[in-house]
């Protein structure tokens, strides 16, 4: 991989030479497949995959299936995520016990999200928050597919929340930034990368933390992460948060094993996280947990969730509201009771991921109806007898013509 000169200067400066070595030698080495288990609708996975240490529920896989063609990603039994992006799981499981609202600022796709929601402990509430509106609309897309019904997705910028005076017991903040972590997987990354496109990332990265540390309850978990290298959109800034607010850096537990480093920043002692290919088996990623001070006991004062319409000016999907029908992936409805689901084929799965039109049983009765493939219910249609109308979302669909030869499912690692 040819590399910028200016990034390999300064790499090498904060990584040292033989550590730089190894992590050019990674890039051209095949990046790992994971994925990460919805336990909630699959429970209990017994399979010889191997697990990533730090995410219980999640797998590396030894090849890349066709995923676009697996019913069970569409229906959110699986989540197809980076593995070092799951260490989030890690963080809320040591610091989170009780019932907290979290606010994950930077969220599109979901990945941190339904991650975070699946740690967090029940009770809790996720605002998953996505500025740019396009990938607002790919966030709750994944967020619904994941079916946990104490999440709200909103589109809006940090400086909105702190208007409305918005206050959340842990926010996760990960920023936009020079993505050099993404070197292996997305070549664009590279090319994309610059000196000046780091000075502004830093810049920016500061006025998002500037507006979201105001949100943040006293006693709060604030989690700062990027997925790039460099100390200066990384520890210089913690160094930042810490001296301009007075925050705490927290240690995250981890084993040697995991090849999991500590700062690249010279004489700097606080506890951070760090992912480096050839070390960590995942992509670079940047990690610190940082607590807002207090003079109360962290966590443990009460949490009242928001009450209803507090986000209403924000708000761009509520899962909570009993006005809303659930996602097709959800495969129910509020007040309504449907009739029992159809077991579809793998033909027919793949038609309805589509769009198509489906001809259900005979003796299927009309109106809206669940269709499931294994079990796992895929969405609604409207049957009106001599066929079943798609209500499966039009953005949602598979644009691809191929035809598969054979099902392709993670599960059939299991």
């Amino acid at each position: 991989m040819q590399l910028p000169e200016e990034f390999i200067t300064s790499a090498r400066l904060t990584m040292g030479e033989e550590r730089f070595h190894r992590f050019v030698e990674a890039l051209d080495e095949p990046s790992p497949v994971s994925i990460r288990i919805n336990a909630r609708k699959i429970g209990d996975l017994e399979t010889e995959m191997e697990q990533v240490p730090w995410c219980p529920t999640g797998f590396y896989l030894p090849w890349r299936p066709n995923f676009t063609f697996d019913p069970l990603l569409h229906a959110g039994c699986y989540y197809v995520q980076e593995a070092s992006s799951m260490f989030i799981d890690r963080v809320l499981r040591q610091y989170v016990d009780r019932p907290v609202t979290m606010l994950d600022l930077c969220a599109a796709p979901g990945g941190k999200s339904t991650a975070a929601r699946a740690a967090l402990p029940e009770g809790s509430l996720l605002v998953a928050n996505e500025p740019i509106r396009q990938r607002a609309h790919v966030l709750s897309e994944n967020i619904q597919k994941w079916g946990h019904p104490d999440c709200i997705v909103t589109n809006a910028y940090p400086r909105d929340f702190r208007k409305a005076h918005c206050l959340f017991d842990v926010i996760l903040c990960d920023v936009p930034c020079s993505g050099e972590g993404m070197f292996r997987k997305d070549p664009q990354a590279v090319a994309q990368w610059s000196m000046q496109n780091v000075e502004r990332c830093w810049r920016l990265q500061r006025e998002i933390v500037a507006e979201a540390w105001q949100c943040l309850r006293e006693g709060g978990l604030f989690i700062y992460s990027t997925c790039t290298y460099n100390t200066k959109e990384n520890e210089e800034n913690v160094r930042w948060i810490q001296q301009e607010w007075g925050a705490e850096v927290l240690p995250v537990d981890t084993e040697a094993a995991w090849g999991i480093s500590g700062s690249l920043l010279s004489g700097y002692g606080e506890p951070v996280c760090r992912f480096i290919p050839g070390f960590t088996r995942g992509e670079g990623l940047f990690m610190a947990v940082l607590r807002k001070p207090s003079t109360l006991n962290p966590l443990t004062h009460p949490l009242p969730l928001p009450r209803g319409g507090e986000f209403g000016h924000l708000c761009y999907l509520d899962m909570r509201s009993q006005n809303y029908l659930d996602s097709p992936s959800l495969g129910r409805g509020r007040g309504w009771v449907p009739s029992p689901p159809i077991e579809l084929s793998y033909p027919q799965a793949i038609a309805y991921l589509r769009g198509e039109a489906l001809v259900l049983p005979a003796d299927t009765p009309r109106g809206h109806v669940i269709v499931n493939f294994h079990g796992k219910p895929l969405g609604f249609v409207k049957n009106i007898g001599n066929r079943a109308n798609n209500l499966y979302p039009k953005e949602w669909r598979i644009k691809s013509t191929h035809i598969p030869q054979e099902y392709e499912t993670i599960l059939r690692l299991a």
